[in-house]
């Protein structure tokens, strides 16, 4: 096995971490540092170097990836795979970045939730109930159904009735399907195994919460379930 090549990379700041941490690691791939087999430093490493948690590391990584410049070994680290851009590389990078997907969600979510619980009426609630249902099968199959996730996000959206707040949900969703990274995300973390019944039951109970018309644990229960999905995502 190739050893790791001793780069050192410049700390970065701002916002949009991710992006100057992949130009960075990208001019080094087409510069030669990295040649093609070559074994990239390890995520703490990285951190260290960079000056950055591992979120944006991670991030990174991920569009780095998406974008064939580098490959994953299961338990191994991360190689170089090329160093030549293809049709779509800067796609990922031009799309709305998860960083911040997440931070609207984790600031806009729960406050909708709090007004779902507030102002859902029995069809509201009857239409929860349905999706929720629909998750709790898929989840006892095993699989997990992106689109029924957003389908009870934006449910409950609906349920605020406020216009605002869905037209929110609906730039949130089309952001998450125009990133492809998202996918990626999503395909490391909740469509797994050890995750899949977690997140069916933060769902449940903040279902549940709306149901009862309990402002304060809808608004909680959505916090901590956002919460949770960056941990999830980044950590």
């Amino acid at each position: 096995m190739k050893e790791v090549v001793p780069i050192k990379f410049n700390p970065v700041s701002s916002n949009k971490l991710y992006i100057q941490i992949y130009n960075q690691i990208l001019s080094e791939i087409q510069s030669g540092s990295f040649k093609i087999g070559d074994k990239l430093p390890a995520e703490r490493e990285l951190c260290e170097q960079f000056g950055v948690s591992r979120a944006p590391i991670r991030q990174a990584l991920s569009a780095l990836e998406l974008n064939g410049f580098i490959y994953s070994r299961q338990g191994e680290g991360v190689y170089v795979k090329n160093d030549q851009p293809t049709a779509h590389s800067t796609f990922v990078l031009e799309a709305i970045s998860p960083e911040d997907i997440v931070e609207a969600r984790m600031t806009l979510e729960p406050l909708i939730a709090k007004y779902a619980a507030k102002r859902a009426t029995a069809e509201d609630l009857e239409n929860l109930r349905s999706t929720i249902k629909k998750m709790e099968e898929e989840t006892n199959q095993g699989i997990y159904v992106p689109e029924t996730d957003e389908q009870l996000h934006n449910g409950i959206a609906k349920a605020s009735h406020n216009d605002l707040y869905v037209n929110f949900m609906a730039a949130i969703s089309n952001a998450m399907k125009q990133q492809k990274m998202w996918k990626f995300i999503l395909d490391r973390t909740v469509t797994r195994a050890d995750y899949r019944e977690v997140n069916f039951n933060e769902h449940k109970e903040l279902i549940e919460a709306i149901e009862q018309h309990d402002e304060a644990e809808a608004e909680r229960l959505m916090t901590d379930h956002m919460q949770n999905l960056y941990d999830r995502y980044w950590k």
